[in-house]
């Protein structure tokens, strides 16, 4: 007897402009973050063997709701221009420092040794289907 096995895939829709922004990878330790590296803005809590592969980002505040913004925590957003390996769909789970305008954060595990900085990302809001 033969069984047919069907997977679930993830199909994503577009919801909303495209902005662009400088890409930069951040990392849950106190040096570039605050007093309590594993709790993100949203109160998620990062666990330890976390990496890029989890799709977690930070957004500055200029582009967050409760600052004027249009993205609110928990919203998907499509990444563009990064590279090959990181482009792809991300969890909006932090903000930035208040310094920081037209910028997201990826999260990555200090192991991965990434050190990004690329201008001119496109970043999009997307729903799941």
């Amino acid at each position: 007897m033969r069984r047919e096995v069907k997977t679930k895939t993830k199909s994503y829709v577009a919801q909303s402009l495209t902005y662009r922004v400088t890409a930069t990878i951040y990392e849950a330790v106190p040096g570039q973050t605050d007093n309590e590296p594993f709790v993100t803005a949203d109160n998620s809590r990062i666990k330890p063997h976390y990496g890029t592969k989890k799709r977690w980002m930070a957004l500055s505040r200029d582009l967050l709701k409760p600052w004027g913004g249009t993205f609110k925590f928990g919203d998907t957003v499509r990444v563009t221009g990064i590279s090959a390996k990181l482009d792809g769909v991300y969890t909006i789970h932090d903000t930035m420092n208040k310094r920081h305008r037209h910028c997201m954060d990826i999260l990555a595990h200090t192991s991965e040794n990434l050190d990004i900085f690329t201008k001119g990302v496109k970043i999009q809001k997307v729903a799941m289907q």
